[in-house]
């Protein structure tokens, strides 16, 4: 029997690479690759770059020249590693400049390479050459109009099928009170697909049967996991890039989103977060732009989902009704990922974008009257080519007053083949540096007064870690993963934390009442990871926060995967990387 092929899948970058990177993972598992945790182990070492900003840029080569010195190792007979291939948006934007560039990569796929993964991953290891596409806007690929996209034979990676748009009709089911599609011709797509379906894929691809979501095999098993709304971006902000390795925008079908929902569900994936270029905008194209707010409840209502959370909301985009639902809806989280960048008028509509200082706050107010504890969070760019120092001051005042739960803050630099690199009037980079470093240490100051100003409140926090020496640590629904801090959990002793020197003796934390403490015994039968845990913050640290939780109030026990079901895999290089290219692609 010939060895089995293997492979190891390293990511940098969002979200949405993250998604991607499991995409590729399904693909390869159901065509008999064997996933890999140690890419020195691994047949192939499949890098997932990103390509947004020069610092995500900078790491995805130095992952690609470690992942080179793997092969080094393995002609000394050290590992097995023999070739290193690139994917993810560096790969798509630079191509064949890529492969030139770096010749320590042995292949460059782009996003149109993906449905053929395995073909192409064996094709590099048995010594072949694929050669690498030149880069080309994808924003071309697809009808101007919106409502022409559905369907179209475009290359959408974490949507899908076979690789391309039409695989889209597959969901056109869609769900109850969403979107009537695709009528008789679709639903004779439907039952084709699932004729057509494998019935023997291995454990933990997602789905064996049934009209198709996205191959995916998961690379960990936190209770935390990312489902993609949408692609691509129809907007035109003077400074991104993104759209023309992206693509224009284009919605999943809701049949689909639900249909991948449930299949985490069932492998202990507690909360979901939708991410996509700008999920505002999701079913634009489906002919229902308040389509989110009718999918919401219902991935709500997922049995074993405790929690959805939304990412990426466009403030100029932002309606009273998705308020009404992100606000009030049960098992919704209360959180706005607002892609504000700016606040001083003239520096918004140089980059393309709406609104101001006040409008801004008033619609924090609106989103507050909802729900006051509601979650709130945003990144910003100075030194924008024409700030001046009164627009910099506006930004500060916008920040002073918004109350945010988190911010990041970017230093602007030029990206090749955008519009703002060609404006003139550049701030020097001096310049840009110090106000750069201003704002984030006011961002630093200003985000501890907010979780200062959670003390008190009580919280749910879903937990993702027991540490031997910190204990649980999870995140409330107003904290997203990676970017916007965590809660850590205390168990003090009916008698208080400091008693018997426990792990939280010293900290000044309140001693528990009797009847709401929860003892220290109970911890690693109460709270584990994937539980619900309700909580009142007694302290904050930072964004961080310090709580306590309330008895009989841990829910959202997690039953364990199918067999097979746990997918392993390297999902990062550098989280320093990962919350860049994150923080950076809001």
């Amino acid at each position: 029997m010939p060895e089995r092929r293997t492979v190891a899948l390293v990511t940098l970058g969002c979200a949405r690479n993250e998604v991607d990177s499991e995409e590729l993972a399904g693909r390869l598992a159901a065509d008999g690759w064997d996933l890999v945790e140690d890419a020195a182990e691994a047949d192939v070492a499949v890098v997932n770059t990103c390509g947004f900003v020069e610092a995500a840029k900078k790491d995805s080569v130095d992952a690609l020249l470690e992942a080179n010195d793997l092969k080094s190792a393995a002609r000394q007979g050290e590992g097995r590693t023999q070739a290193v291939v690139a994917v993810g948006c560096m790969a798509e934007r630079y191509g064949k400049e890529l492969a030139d560039a770096l010749p320590e990569a042995d292949g460059v796929l782009g996003f149109d390479d993906y449905a053929d993964i395995s073909d192409r991953l064996q094709t590099i290891l048995s010594g072949g050459v694929h050669a690498p596409h030149v880069p080309r806007d994808r924003r071309k690929l697809l009808p101007v109009s919106p409502a022409e996209r559905q369907g179209a034979a475009v290359a959408l990676p974490g949507h899908g099928g076979a690789g391309s748009g039409g695989s889209q009709a597959e969901g056109a089911a869609g769900t109850a009170g969403a979107v009537e599609a695709a009528g008789a011709a679709g639903a004779a797509k439907v039952a084709e697909a699932a004729e057509s379906a494998p019935a023997d894929l291995p454990a933990g691809v997602a789905p064996a049967s049934g009209p198709r979501a996205p191959l995916r095999r998961r690379l960990g098993s936190s209770p935390v996991a990312s489902v993609k709304l949408a692609s691509g971006c129809d907007r035109r902000c003077s400074f991104c890039a993104i759209p023309s390795f992206r693509g224009s925008f284009i919605s999943r079908r809701p049949a689909d989103v639900l249909t991948e929902t449930r299949w985490l569900a069932e492998q202990g994936v507690r909360e979901i977060m939708l991410v996509s270029e700008n999920n505002t905008s999701y079913g634009k194209d489906l002919g229902d732009i308040r389509l989110l707010e009718t999918l919401l409840p219902e991935l709500a209502a997922v049995d074993g989902i405790e929690r959805v959370r939304v990412s990426y909301l466009q403030p100029a985009e932002m309606r009273p009704g998705l308020i009404d639902v992100l606000t009030g809806t049960e098992k919704v989280a209360p959180y706005f990922d607002l892609s504000f960048q700016h606040s001083a008028p003239g520096v918004l509509r140089a980059m393309r974008r709406f609104g101001d200082t006040d409008r801004f706050l008033g619609l924090l107010e609106e989103i507050r009257k909802r729900a006051p504890q509601a979650g709130a969070r945003s990144n910003f760019i100075v030194g924008f080519p024409g700030e001046s120092e009164q627009d910099l001051a506006e930004l500060e005042r916008f920040l002073t007053a918004a109350r945010l739960d988190a911010i990041g803050v970017f230093g602007y630099s030029d990206e090749e083949g955008t519009e703002a690199a060609g404006y003139a009037a550049k701030v020097p980079a001096d310049e840009v540096a110090e106000r750069l470093a201003y704002i984030s240490r006011l961002a630093e100051e200003l985000t501890a007064q907010r979780a200062e100003e959670r003390v008190g409140e009580t919280v749910r926090v879903l937990v993702e870690a027991v540490d031997e020496e910190e204990g649980p640590l999870g995140r409330g629904a107003h904290q997203a993963p990676e970017t916007d801090g965590q809660v850590r959990l205390v168990y003090p002793e009916a008698d208080g934390p400091d008693a018997d020197g426990g792990p939280y003796a010293g900290q000044g934390l309140p001693a528990a009442q009797p009847g709401r403490g929860l003892a220290a015994a109970r911890v690693g039968e109460d709270v584990a990871v994937g539980r619900m845990v309700e909580a009142r913050v007694v302290a904050a640290e930072g964004v961080d926060l310090i709580a306590e939780p309330l008895v009989a109030a841990v829910t959202g026990a997690v039953p364990a995967p199918r067999a097979g079901a746990a997918g392993v895999g390297v999902t990062a290089v550098s989280d320093a990387s990962r919350q860049v290219g994150e923080e950076a692609a809001r």
